[in-house]
């Protein structure tokens, strides 16, 4: 099964993840397929916290992909702020 999840990365108590589509057998950082995004959860001041390409998200949805909890979330309070 294919499914878009967050793939961590960044330093030791740093954290940054990528949004991406991979299978889910893979390990979380891994190989995948795409990489749609990023989220940043320490991002300060002016910095960008969350960017993902909606169109490729829509399309990975549309052919059976799974967005994990926490993307799902993501998206939800991005769209609502927006």
């Amino acid at each position: 099964m294919v499914v878009i999840r967050l793939s961590r990365g960044g330093a030791k108590k740093r954290p940054f993840y990528h949004i991406v589509v991979a299978d889910r057998r893979n390990k979380r950082d891994g190989r995948h397929l795409e990489r749609l995004g990023f989220f940043n959860p320490l991002a300060a001041g002016q910095e960008e916290a969350f960017r993902l390409d909606r169109e490729r998200f829509d399309y990975w949805l549309s052919v059976g992909a799974q967005a994990s909890e926490r993307v799902a979330k993501l998206v939800a309070n991005n769209e609502q702020a927006a």
